[in-house]
């Protein structure tokens, strides 16, 4: 009988150690009080700029991350802010906006989370949001109401900040009036001699928060006048734009607000395939003053949109956790003007 000998039993890896902020105050030379100041940007103790590398240093070389729920009880609360994803598409304009606001809040130690609602209504949305125990949230466009806001600020947040059209009991609300936009085209093309004008209104879902009051605000710009407006929906694809095109000459407009600039990107290039002249037949504005607007042929007038600055956006956010009892505020931030180009 052959006997196989017996292969000996791997060793298991040996298993790394977690790095602490004893190891990092070891490695910089300097006590693990010194660390948590420095990591956690505390401003409160004065430490010089060689000490604070020094420690940044160390850090970066064990791989040292601090533990986010042991910062949470030293100060009382998460350093977390939530943002309830979009479920709408918001533009380049947006994003922009967006990404500066992130990296605004970074800056001052706030970790942003993304929070997908899956399509629930806000206030059900504000459930799942509550059990994250984020310190503050942020929604754009909101539909949040007043129960939504009593549960986050039951479960902990000390800012719920809202970004849409009106303001809601509890919470602090950045006004951002749509109208506004629409009233600017609508003036411009009025007072371009422009009287049958067609107001694009897109298709896509969730969009009606935005498109519907720049429809009104046309409208309310052209009151008392002799000039009519025609709503178009469209949704954003090019055989779209170009069945709407089509049909132009039919429906006898001679301007067009296109309700942002990317829809008037698309339809202005549909409305050339036809062989329709711009500004000659129809004059064409769009809103938010992208690049690629200045880059079109001819180039795209449009309405200039003003936000606020992500890091206006971050130190409110920032005062408010620091300051959770103080008077909820009501800001008006949007602005708009228009720029005139050659397409109107």
């Amino acid at each position: 009988m052959v006997q196989i000998p017996k292969q000996p039993a791997p060793s298991a890896p040996a298993q790394r150690t977690v790095p602490t902020s004893a190891d990092v105050a070891r490695l910089a030379g300097v006590s693990r009080a010194t660390v948590s100041y420095v990591l956690n940007n505390t401003s409160a103790v004065r430490i010089s700029e060689p000490t604070r590398r020094r420690v940044h240093e160390a850090a970066k070389e064990l791989g040292y991350v601090p533990h986010a729920a042991a910062r949470s009880l030293r100060a009382g609360h998460s350093r977390m802010v939530l943002m309830p994803a979009p479920s709408l598409p918001m533009g380049l304009l947006y994003s922009q906006f967006f990404n500066e606001l992130q990296w605004a809040l970074s800056r001052l130690d706030y970790t942003v989370v993304q929070h997908g609602s899956g399509g629930l209504h806000d206030d059900e949305a504000a459930r799942g949001w509550a059990e994250l125990r984020p310190v503050a949230v942020l929604v754009p466009g909101s539909r949040l109401g007043s129960e939504g806001v009593a549960v986050l600020k039951g479960s902990g947040a000390r800012a719920v900040v809202t970004m849409g059209p009106e303001s809601v009991e509890g919470a602090h609300a950045l006004l951002m009036d749509h109208e506004r936009v629409g009233h600017c085209a609508g003036a411009h093309l009025l007072a371009r001699g422009r009287r049958r004008i067609g107001v694009v209104v897109p298709r896509e879902a969730g969009l009606d928060v935005f498109s519907g009051p720049r429809l009104e605000g046309v409208r309310r710009a052209l009151h008392g006048s002799d000039a009519t407006v025609t709503e178009l929906s469209l949704a954003y694809e090019e055989q779209a734009a170009a069945r709407l095109a089509a049909r132009w000459r039919s429906l006898d407009l001679d301007a067009v607000f296109a309700y942002n600039d990317e829809y008037a990107m698309l339809l202005t290039r549909a409305l050339q395939d036809e062989g329709i002249g711009i500004p000659a037949e129809t004059a064409v504005i769009g809103a938010d003053d992208l690049m690629l607007g200045r880059l079109l042929r001819p180039r795209l007038s449009t309405v200039h949109i003003e936000l606020p600055s992500g890091r206006d956006l971050a130190e409110l956010v920032d005062r408010v956790v620091r300051e959770p009892g103080a008077a909820t505020e009501t800001h008006e931030v949007l602005g708009a003007r228009v720029v005139h180009r050659e397409s109107s």
